[in-house]
């Protein structure tokens, strides 16, 4: 008997075609698949510090003077014996509304304007959801500054290892000779209190934002493990950026760093798109934050 149309071999031959071709379009929008969004911007005008504004080299030359090994054991103590507030995701961002980065030099725009631009920037590039949430919540440690942080130095700004020699990666290093942990002993040698390749879980970070929420959440969110890393670490630009602290790393930190700097992108040069609309995103964004935290969350 001839084929049919409905049973021509031919038809399921381009079925079998067009599932594999539908395969190998989602393998383009896994999590580290190179990011879009941002092909044709010009990314020289990011992290320009050379140029940056008096305000945040005022803010670096504090950070760097006052992120000593003392303050960051406290800041730990004072974390684990203090709950700050009960709160939605959704009203932790509007709480950050108002705040404005002074160690920013690429933007002026609100927080949560912040928040949804990366979010958006991440969704456009089709990745999965939970690396939009990732996106939509990273800044939320902000909130540290309407906690009763003693500033912005010990909220925002990148991260840098305490405990051992000052990294000449950072911003500004020169600075850094303000700060009393230089002439210590052994917080001013190369390994300082750590051991070599030990694993960045092992070493102190200057207490910020990527700390304080990475804390938060990883026991108040079904986060995986890469978004916690990109939570944690996207300020760690002296380590994902230049390279720094390669003698304290371990194998497991080579998957971290692929994470974070899948990530990056989003987080940095999406700061130049347009403003967000935050009551017409809402319902969608809602949707997500329901998927991966809790109604309410300790703060």
């Amino acid at each position: 008997m001839p084929a049919s149309a409905d049973n021509f071999p031919g038809r399921e031959l381009d079925e079998i075609s067009d599932a594999i071709d539908d395969v190998n379009k989602m393998k383009g929008k896994l999590w580290d698949a190179k990011s879009e969004f941002d092909a044709h911007k010009d990314k020289s005008k990011f992290r320009d510090y050379d140029s940056a504004c008096d305000r945040v080299k005022a803010f670096y030359k504090e950070q760097h003077e006052k992120q000593t090994v003392a303050f960051n054991i406290q800041a730990r103590v004072d974390f684990k014996t203090k709950r700050r507030a009960r709160m939605s995701v959704w009203e932790a961002m509007e709480m950050l509304n108002t705040l404005i980065d002074e160690s920013d030099p690429d933007t002026n725009l609100s927080q949560i304007e912040h928040l949804l631009q990366t979010a958006e920037a991440i969704r456009r590039d089709g990745k999965p959801e939970w690396m939009q949430v990732t996106g939509l919540v990273h800044d939320l440690g902000k909130l540290l500054l309407l906690f009763g942080s003693e500033g912005q130095w010990d909220v925002v700004g990148d991260t840098f290892v305490v405990g051992c020699k000052f990294s000449d990666k950072n911003i500004y290093p020169e600075t850094f000779a303000g700060n009393p942990d230089s002439y210590d002993s052994v917080y001013s040698t190369e390994y300082g209190i750590y051991k070599p390749h030990c694993g960045l879980d092992n070493v102190m970070l200057s207490w910020g934002h990527d700390e304080y929420l990475y804390n938060v959440f990883k026991d108040q969110s079904t986060l995986p493990a890469e978004a916690l890393a990109m939570i944690r670490y996207h300020s760690f630009y002296p380590w994902h950026r230049e390279n720094a602290y390669q003698h304290l790393c371990n194998e497991k930190d080579a998957a971290v760093l692929a994470a974070v700097q899948a990530f990056n992108p989003y987080d940095l040069y999406s700061k130049s798109d347009e403003p967000c609309d935050p009551e017409k995103l809402r319902p969608y964004y809602e949707g997500l934050i329901a998927k991966y935290f809790p109604p309410v969350l300790d703060w």
